[in-house]
Order: structure tokens, then sequence, then C-alpha cells
């Protein structure tokens, strides 16, 4: 084991937004026994407060599904893949036709771009985002890192089913919210795994020596590519069919009882 990647919301980190002081102890035992820690999340860099707050880790974060990886003791960007406009646009019309009820947003690397709609009454707007649709507020000067797609009245799994081959042409498809049908689309191609293979190949790092963990369908290829993968019991299926190992439960602090024992065992 050399590298350990990990996913954070459902993994890690829970509803409170918190890590707990177990988990946060088995990160720093394997960061003191020279192995490499980097977090594979959905999150946008803006998001990442529990890994600086309870973890006080300062190294690279993969975010928005490996569409930007970041220095997060810096505060920077070190590489963003976007998403061009005629593919969004492109896909966003294909969405429709399915769904004509559905509701768009946008990540860019700068920001956060809200359709009318998005957000549920009464949640707070973030920062000074104002509602618009996404033809009007977006401009080839954004960077798009994850398009996003809303809809009421069906499953997360059932809106990802029906969606993703009808846009694979364009985008790449998954979904990490459990119980809310809001799929995460980035560039085609473009997954966790294929941004942590190109981090672990600049440090030489074999996959054989990678022990992932994850618990949702955007966490699938990571845990496939990973020499050691590792599902949480609480998760998706999809995860779980997709990985090599099982790990305890989220609320068991799964992630640091399999890093203790693994730690444990050299």
């Amino acid at each position: 084991m050399r590298l350990v990647a990990s996913d954070l919301d459902g993994t890690i980190v829970g509803p409170d937004n918190r890590i707990s002081d177990r988990t946060v102890q088995a990160f720093r035992n394997c960061v003191r026994a020279g192995i490499e820690v980097v977090f594979v999340t959905g999150r946008p860099p803006r998001w990442l407060g529990p890994l600086s707050e309870s973890l006080g880790h300062e190294g690279t974060v993969i975010c928005s599904n490996g569409a930007i990886t970041y220095d997060l003791g810096a505060g920077r960007v070190l590489k963003a893949h976007a998403l061009s406009l005629p593919d969004l646009f492109a896909a966003a019309a294909i969405i429709r036709g399915l769904y004509p009820s559905v509701r768009f947003a946008a990540e860019t690397v700068d920001g956060f771009h809200l359709g009318p709609d998005f957000l549920d009454p009464g949640v707070e707007l973030p920062g000074a985002v104002v509602p618009a649709p996404l033809e009007s507020s977006l401009t080839e000067s954004d960077t798009v890192v994850k398009f996003l797609a809303r809809v009421d009245g069906t499953s997360p799994d059932e809106f990802l089913a029906t969606v993703a081959p009808a846009v694979a042409h364009l985008v790449s498809a998954t979904h990490s919210a459990p119980r809310v049908a809001m799929l995460e689309m980035s560039l085609h191609g473009l997954n966790k795994s294929v941004t942590l293979a190109d981090y672990a190949a600049s440090r030489d790092i074999d996959p054989a020596d990678v022990v992932a963990f994850g618990d949702m369908p955007n966490d699938v290829q990571m845990l496939q590519w990973a020499g050691c993968g590792y599902a949480m019991a609480s998760g998706h299926p999809d995860a779980l069919a997709a990985a090599d190992r099982v790990a305890p439960a989220f609320a068991d602090d799964g992630v640091a009882q399999v890093l203790e024992d693994l730690l444990r065992r050299g």
C-alpha cells in the first residue's frame, strides 16, 4: 500500500459535515507511515472544509468527480477538465426531451450557475448567485467542470439509467445523491479513476499499490481501477458490485477500521 484514495461524503464525511476522530487518526497514521493520501470527491474546491478543519490536510484533492486537481494547502487549481458549452447545451436538450420538467445547474472553476428552481424552495442561494437559464448565464469564458440535472418524480438510479445512454456521446454521467434524482455530468470519458490514475502515475505508483474507498455510483470506476477497492457496507449496490472488498459501514468508521488493520499488517 503506497497510496490511499478516499471519497468523502458517505465514506468518511457524514451529514453533519464532520470526520470522526478515529478516521482522522487513521489517515494521520498512514501519512506517518509514509503512505500518500489523496481525497477524490464530487465536491467542488469550495466545499473542502472538513479536510482542512478536521484533518489538517494540505495536499492534493481530486474534486468534481475528477474534473479538478486542487492543491488544498495553496488554495490553487492545478488542472481542470472543462466541458464544452456546445456539448453541455446539446446534452441539456436531450435530457429536456426525456424529462420536460428537468432543472439545470453548472459548476465552474470559479463558482456556481443556477438555473431557475434548481434548488428547493427556501434553500439559501450560494453567495451572490442569481438564478437564470444557463443559456444566458454561461459564456465561453466559463470553465464548466460539472453539469447538473435534477428532476422530481423518479429515483436517482432510474434517472441515470434513462439519461446516461442518451447523452453518452457528449458527457459522462453519474450520481452520488442517495435520495435526490440529480445527475452529475463531466467531460466525455472523464471520471474519478481517470484523474486518480494520472496522479498515481506522476508519482510512479502502480494501481496494485493503491487502496481506494467509496460508496456511490460516482466511485465505481475508481474502485475498479485501484488494486484494492473497498465499498462501504452502507453504500450503493453499484459500488458494492464494483469493489474487491467491503469495508464496514460509514457509521462504524469503516474506513478507519480497514486502514488500522492494513497498517497493523504492515
